[in-house]
């Protein structure tokens, strides 16, 4: 039986006083929502990425949907990609009404490749959607030269590697749109929610409308917002004036000023989960069945978003996890493939050219990672996964 309390959890967001005193600020102003804060997150994560616009969303989710249908992509479509992923990947495909083609993946990095994109074009391709699978970035390169000779869309799902970099340069400013996630296990969270990035003005205005309801760009903040009684003022009018198609995908306030605190630690939240990483390569190194995550890869700088090694065939993957759990360790098999899940086995035939994917994802095992994980938490999970891989 699995622990549902462990003692060591597989995941912690690591907030401080700072991140509480925005907040406690925050609910000190009548702008809960759609206030300064948005702004102020959004041009920091802008600015961090050196791209000219970001657009807060209420999850990573909302905004893989929100950039596919910003690029024209629905019904009659077909979209790369991989299946060794999070699930929202294909789900915000098939809500714009493509269909999602899965690509096999690198076995070193976990990401698609292009070869692997190559053999999975069809006429009806109209994107690929690379993810930084577990905050190691995709060969974003190779992948655009793909995109430009078919003439494909681009996105990134960085949700995984915010402050990942590819040869200098920040991930989530390689794509068309880039979508970033900020649920509590990621590197850094505003609770739920999330952003896309992007590089036009057109895309930026798209993605504006989108979020609000099909309202017009010039309605992004609490300033453009008309007063209590919205047909009084001409703003009111503006604010119940849709153009277009909409969702309600806005992130309050509250959320903002937790990322925007969040943000501004990033480079020390970063610095100790690639500390953590390194002390559990120490501590595992040379363990029988194991296969551990690469602590490098040229020309990339990881975010280490979890800690996901790789068992041996031959090893018993659930009997591991319950004597971790007898112990209060929580973990985790990051990811079940996609094409395999129960929503999806009866959607998609069985694909042989998924075989890398299929054999990794019958392998890993998530091991507890978080900013603050204390090296002695982290020499319990080594001795006690030791443990479990002797008994075996």
């Amino acid at each position: 039986m699995i622990n549902v309390n462990p003692t060591i959890p597989l995941s912690a967001p690591d907030i401080t006083e700072a991140e509480i005193a925005a907040i406690t600020a925050v609910l000190r102003t009548p702008h809960l929502s759609f206030g300064p804060e948005l702004a102020a997150f959004e041009s920091a994560l802008a600015d961090f990425h050196s791209v000219p616009h970001a657009v807060a969303v209420s999850s990573g989710t909302a905004g893989l949907q929100m950039a596919l249908l910003t690029l024209g992509i629905g019904a009659g479509d077909e979209v790369i990609i991989p299946s060794f992923t999070f699930i929202a990947v294909a789900n915000a495909v098939v809500l714009v009404g493509a269909t999602p083609v899965f690509a096999d993946v690198d076995p070193i990095s976990l990401n698609l490749t292009p070869a692997s994109v190559e053999r999975a074009l069809t006429s009806r391709t109209r994107a690929i959607l690379a993810v930084h699978t577990f905050g190691i970035p995709a060969d974003m390169i190779g992948l655009r030269r793909v995109a430009t000779d078919h003439n494909l869309a681009l996105i990134e799902d960085a949700s995984e590697a915010i402050g990942a970099e590819l040869g200098g340069r920040r991930v989530g400013s390689f794509g068309d749109l880039a979508v970033f996630g900020f649920y509590p296990n990621k590197q850094i969270t505003t609770g739920e929610g999330g952003a896309v990035l992007a590089h036009t003005q057109p895309h930026a205005d798209r993605l504006y409308a989108l979020r609000n309801q099909g309202r017009g760009p010039s309605m992004r903040t609490k300033t453009a917002k008309p007063p209590a009684v919205a047909h009084s003022a001409s703003s009111g009018k503006d604010w119940l004036h849709h153009p277009d198609i909409g969702f309600n995908y806005r992130l309050s306030d509250i959320a903002c000023a937790l990322g925007r605190v969040q943000l501004s630690r990033i480079d020390e939240i970063l610095s100790l989960r690639r500390a953590a990483a390194e002390l559990y390569h120490s501590l595992l190194d040379g363990v029988p069945c194991l296969e551990l995550p690469p602590i490098a890869l040229p020309g990339c700088t990881v975010s280490w978003f979890v800690y996901v090694v790789r068992l041996s065939e031959f090893i018993n993957r659930p009997r591991v996890q319950a004597s971790l759990a007898e112990l209060g360790i929580a973990s985790a098999t990051y990811f079940s493939p996609i094409h395999q899940q129960p929503a999806w086995r009866d959607l998609v035939p069985d694909l042989a050219n998924l075989a890398t994917t299929e054999f990794i994802g019958s392998r890993t095992l998530a091991l507890p990672f978080f900013t603050r994980i204390t090296s002695g938490q982290q020499q319990q999970v080594a001795s006690a996964l030791r443990g479990a891989l002797t008994a075996q």
